[in-house]
């Protein structure tokens, strides 16, 4: 969602910017490792040494603080005719947010929820872990290597890639790693009908 559908780097900057300086971590050293992650997995990172109780905690507030901020939450270039284009078209949200954070994201994006969600209520371990994007192929009745995830973060692709996906880094963040192909936007990619009731997406340009 965050980077691939819905552009909230602006809050997520505020809202890490305000806990690094209340925990003494130098903001350079967030942003490369925050992308993708569920919050207690990032500070694990940060700060090694605290106990996990604590990022938790700090967790469940920085999750509630992010759905209530959405100033400046918008769509990613494409991302609403994309959806429109994959509608009936087996698909499922991954997401590292929480349903409520997702659905406010969403919704100040202006961008319809896909009905299949695999959200961090759902799974036990945050990307660069693949659970979450198996959980989704499971939901959908699909064998991982017949799926396509769509990602902007490391973790992300990581996660994508050890799921046994190919995998389309979306976005400036994402043309660092090695993901199996890469897009400025969503505006570049086609779906289109293919034989034996699949689908093609192709890379315009």
């Amino acid at each position: 969602m965050d980077g691939t559908l819905v552009n909230s780097d602006a809050v997520v900057e505020r809202v890490w910017r305000r806990w690094a300086d209340e925990h003494g971590v130098d903001f350079a050293r967030v942003l490369p490792v925050v992308h993708g992650r569920q919050a207690f997995a990032t500070m694990a990172e940060l700060l090694p040494d605290r106990p996990m109780e604590e990022n938790l905690r700090d967790n469940a507030l920085l999750l509630a603080e992010e759905t209530t901020d959405v100033a400046g939450v918008t769509p990613i270039p494409g991302a609403r005719e994309f959806l429109a284009a994959i509608e009936d078209v087996p698909h499922a949200l991954v997401t590292s947010a929480d349903a409520a954070l997702a659905k406010a994201r969403m919704t100040a994006a202006g961008l319809r929820m896909p009905d299949t969600q695999v959200t961090a209520e759902s799974v036990t371990a945050s990307k660069p872990d693949p659970e979450g994007f198996l959980k989704a192929a499971a939901a959908l009745g699909a064998h991982p290597w017949d799926c396509v995830v769509l990602e902007d973060s490391e973790a992300g692709i990581e996660a994508g890639l050890a799921a046994g996906m190919r995998v389309i880094g979306v976005g400036p963040r994402a043309a660092a790693f090695e993901a199996t192909a890469h897009v400025e936007t969503l505006e570049r990619l086609r779906v289109e009908p293919a034989p034996d009731d699949c689908v093609r997406i192709t890379i315009a340009g």
